[in-house]
């Protein structure tokens, strides 16, 4: 029979947050506040459930020193603020949670999150790539520098019906040009006009999930691979 510790136990309510959080992500494009506040609670909750209440407030302290970093990420719009308060609670929720022998930091999820998150960029670039292969004109009616071609590939793709999208294109004159820009997570419009080049904008919590359980299983992949 498996005994569950208190640090189990903290592990098994962040993927249940992560998980319900993630499912309704992909439906909604929203996450309502209540879901951070309810398990923000559990997190204080379970303090006073600890062994040690000094040693997991320490510990729970030094893992939220990601909530800066995150907020800035945040204000600058390169995840959403749910994004932000998940990563904040999960830090408060499951402090420097591991299954691994593996070195972690409380930077951990945040860069194993960010290194998935390429992985759609490959697949737009394979994607175009293939399209190119089969003749496709995909850049019909842009003036564009070669370089900038390329660079979009990766970005995104032409999307005939574009759906939780941001778009890649605007209008000068007779031509189409590439508008590669950052979105803002929180106040760009979705794309809704037909055969445009456009951006996915992909829930980051998928990521942080994945960011989330690789730390379980593997630790920190960038210190992994510098052999710390």
């Amino acid at each position: 029979m498996i005994e569950l510790d208190i640090g189990h136990i903290r592990i098994l309510l962040a993927l249940v947050m992560l998980v319900s959080a993630t499912i309704i992500d992909i439906r909604k494009r929203e996450i309502s506040d209540l879901m951070w506040i309810i398990f923000g609670v559990i997190a204080g909750v379970l303090l006073f459930f600890e062994p040690n209440l000094m040693e997991a407030a320490l510990s729970v302290g030094f893992s939220l020193i990601v909530a800066p970093l995150v907020l800035v990420l945040w204000r600058f719009g390169l995840f959403g603020g749910a994004d932000a308060l998940g990563l904040i609670v999960l830090s408060a929720l499951a402090p420097m949670a591991t299954l691994s022998d593996s070195a972690i930091s409380p930077f951990t999820i945040l860069v194993n999150s960010a290194l998935i998150s390429i992985s759609p960029m490959i697949i737009n670039f394979v994607r175009n790539s293939v399209l190119i292969l089969r003749n496709q004109d995909i850049f019909h009616d842009f003036d564009e520098t070669k370089s900038k071609k390329i660079f979009a590939m990766f970005l995104g793709y032409r999307a005939k019906n574009p759906k939780y999208s941001f778009s890649l294109e605007q209008k000068v004159g007779n031509k189409k040009r590439l508008n590669i820009t950052l979105h803002h997570s929180d106040t760009a419009e979705y794309c809704t006009t037909p055969d445009t080049w456009v951006t996915p904008g992909l829930p980051f919590m998928i990521f942080i999930l994945g960011g989330f359980i690789i730390q379980l299983l593997f630790g920190d992949v960038t210190l992994g691979l510098m052999g710390l």
